[in-house]
């Protein structure tokens, strides 16, 4: 593989106006890259972004899914298991005690194809080895922070100079293949005269083709890594994009020089180790081909503060301004995280929330009944849609592709964002799940890139609608055999336990809840019975379901908006109830009966405000923050260790929302302005916060363990994409 050089002023990349993909090379290189099958990637700044696509949004119809929720071996609804730590070999083999175990293929301090352990040494974090970040600030390349070393890299005493060793994991980026529907399904016309949509006018039923994808070992969702406080977990990321054994197609979008670049969101984690452009700047934000990062996730709570603990964790490439392809590419993982004797997956003690441990000999565990629930919804190309926008090359510029009809259709839209029309569940499209008669805790994440959801458990008949995102609906059939549709009947309620900062203070009893991307929400649902009392029947069917319709990236039709629709109620998960009960020690737990808030009372040191718009200078920057461009090299705002503030989050108008997320540590909201939307569970801690059209919200955070760079940005990835972000420091006191 041939490495080439080049510099790039900041002054030319402003003038440009490419701080955006791989065009933004800081100190960095550019990488003529050709995988094993002889495809080839960008190989100069010129092909980084282009001038194609500019207000052209299309949407393709995916074709339409005959079987949903058909109770087979091959449509059930994938669960998770636990991951197995060790090193990997480049094929995916676990092998951790291979003599030749941490081999990697690059490291800048060591060379090609030598033994780099992961450890506290200099030039043991990442590849790209030992480097200044900054005066004041711990070099890059270094953990911050190691478990059973004394100090930090400040010399101060290290908080967690007492942990044991980190359980080391290795994950492989791969470049694999996955289906969504293992259904036959039937093509969709186009609209014709502006109305009328048809099937079966592109082509015979089918089975669909396997799209391309980049995941974490190969697969999608990638691997659940079950984490515990107080118990290190070290992650070495390692890119094998170049790597493409089957020859399959990359089709048009991800990263174009295939790097990656991992947060675990919303870790209380160094920024060395928290995936993010502010602090990875090399390669314009990313990992290369060969390259690496070792991930330390410490297990410790921010301050110290057991109200800090959060649950429900997930890992998401980060890949400076192709965040959103490389997401929905495939690079999506999650980390449960456990607290030892409140809330460790064992329901015969503690918070006894419901879940059955297993411990393993290798120090890792699985928990049953305890399942994690990721929505991503997507659209798969009809081989008649337009592919422009301005990451496709000036020579493929609103070409059709009908030879990848069926696969993943993605388009890097900064005006209306991106939607799908048929909605998974945890890579699966209408799954069936089967449960028992008992209480079940379910972990819902919205990894989709822009969609909002309004879920509840309902019971109804189902068909298709034509056209329409998500494909079914409940209804009725009347007396001409013509589907009506209409909304289902709530049948169960759910008992709400934490959101994405963790536990909840108290317990909230939900009729239907929002998800919006990036956020998690956790339920106890009691499968023992149905919301009045009555017993059920063996083979009882309920069925999650959305009721959010979102016609575009912009924002969702609430109740009282100019297009909401009443009837709009999609089916997405099949739940069948089987058998007799089984034994169940978990309980729901009571008002006050979970984990408290932390306190607010740290002096506020300063009191920002962070105003989300649109309006940039170029396609590529439709999206800014205080009227700014994320700029990689210099933060928007500096904050002091160990201190609080109150930053106030402001939507700009122009009748989009907004997931606004904040790394590093959870907030708590303290008031919103504007609201039109109800949001019952500020109650809790958040790392993302929702914004209502042209609202404004008050939070209070704090800043503490770590030095160093980091970001907040809006994760409606198209915004995120097209520079809506900025940059942030926390130096020493």
């Amino acid at each position: 593989m041939e490495k080439r050089e080049f510099e790039v002023s900041r002054r030319n990349l402003l003038k440009w106006g490419l701080m955006s993909g791989a065009a933004t090379l800081i100190g960095g290189k550019a990488w003529a890259l050709q995988d094993t099958c002889g495809q080839l990637s960008i190989e100069d700044i010129d092909n980084a972004v282009t001038t194609c696509g500019a207000g052209m949004e299309n949407m393709p119809f995916s074709p339409l899914i005959l079987s949903p929720f058909a109770d087979t071996q091959a449509n059930q609804l994938p669960i998770p298991k636990a991951m197995k730590p060790g090193w990997r070999r480049p094929d995916g083999t676990l092998d951790p005690s291979a003599s030749d175990a941490w081999t990697c293929r690059y490291s800048h301090d060591y060379g090609s194809n030598v033994q780099v352990w992961p450890g506290p040494d200099y030039g043991h974090q990442d590849a790209m080895g030992h480097r200044p970040n900054g005066a004041g600030l711990p070099y890059a390349g270094t953990h911050q922070l190691w478990p059973g070393v004394a100090t930090g890299w400040d010399g101060g005493p290290s908080p967690v100079w007492n942990y044991p060793q980190p359980i080391y994991y290795h994950i492989r980026l791969q470049v694999a293949g996955h289906k969504v529907t293992t259904s036959k399904v039937r093509p969709i016309g186009q609209i014709k005269n502006g109305k009328k949509v048809v099937l079966g006018t592109t082509g015979a039923d089918a089975y669909l083709p396997e799209s391309t994808i980049y995941g974490f070992n190969g697969t999608f969702p990638g691997p659940m890594i079950n984490a515990e406080y107080g118990r290190p977990v070290c992650v070495r990321f390692e890119n094998d994009l170049d790597l493409n054994p089957n020859c399959r197609d990359r089709q048009d979008f991800g990263a174009p020089d295939w790097a990656f670049l991992t947060h675990l969101h919303n870790g209380h984690t160094a920024p060395e180790c928290d995936g993010q452009p502010h602090h990875m700047m090399d390669n314009g934000g990313g990992y290369q081909p060969t390259e690496w990062s070792d991930n330390l996730y410490l297990g410790y709570p921010a301050g110290g503060d057991d109200r800090e603990k959060q649950s429900f964790l997930w890992f998401h490439d980060h890949r400076m301004h192709h965040t959103g392809a490389n997401v929905y590419k495939g690079m999506v993982g999650l980390m449960p995280h456990y607290d030892p004797g409140v809330d460790d997956g064992d329901e015969t003690h503690g918070l006894r929330l419901p879940g059955v441990r297993t411990n393993n000999p290798d120090g890792t565990f699985s928990v049953d009944y305890d399942i994690p629930l990721a929505l991503y919804d997507c659209a798969l190309d009809d081989g008649v849609t337009p592919h422009a926008d301005d990451h496709t090359p000036l020579a493929d510029c609103g070409k059709a592709h009908p030879e990848w009809w069926g696969r993943l259709f993605f388009r890097h839209y900064p005006n209306y964002g991106f939607v799908g029309d048929i909605f998974t569940v945890n890579g699966k499209a209408y799954p069936v799940l089967h449960v028992k008669r008992r209480k079940y805790r379910l972990r819902f994440l919205d990894a989709s890139i822009a969609r909002i959801y309004e879920l509840s458990l309902m019971q109804g008949n189902i068909g298709p609608v034509i056209g329409q995102q998500g494909q079914f609906n409940f209804g009725t059939v009347d007396r001409k055999g013509n589907f009506i549709r209409s909304r289902g009947q709530q049948c169960m309620r759910l008992t709400q336990i934490a959101s994405e900062g963790g536990l909840l203070p108290s317990p909230i009893v939900r009729d239907s809840f929002q998800i919006w991307p990036a956020k998690r929400r956790e339920f106890i649902v009691d499968f023992s019975k149905y919301m009045d009392g009555s017993s059920t029947t063996a083979g009882d069917v309920i069925y999650l379901a959305n009721t959010m319709f979102m016609p575009d990236g912009r924002k969702p039709m609430f109740p009282g908006d100019k297009g909401f629709d009443g009837n709009y109620c999609v089916p997405m998960l099949k739940i069948i109830i089987d058998g007799d009960a089984v034994v169940d020690n978990s309980r729901i737990p009571t008002a006050g009966g979970l984990r408290a808030m932390p306190d607010r009372n740290d002096p506020v040191m300063q009191t920002p405000t962070f105003t989300l718009t649109r309006g940039g200078p170029t396609e590529e920057s439709q999206w800014v923050i205080n009227g700014l461009q994320f700029d990689p090299l210099f933060p928007l705002h500096v904050v002091k260790r160990d201190t609080a503030e109150e930053w106030t989050i402001a939507n700009g108008g122009g009748g989009w929302v907004h997931p606004m997320h904040m790394h590093m540590e959870e907030h708590q909201v303290v008031s919103r302005t504007n609201s039109t939307n109800a949001h019952p569970d500020d109650t809790g801690k958040e790392d993302v916060v929702a914004l209502d059209p042209s609202e404004s919200v008050v939070i209070y955070r704090r800043f503490r363990t770590f030095c160093g760079k980091y970001v907040a940005h809006c994760h409606n990835l198209a915004h995120e994409d097209h520079n809506m972000m900025f940059g942030w420091t926390i130096v020493p006191e």
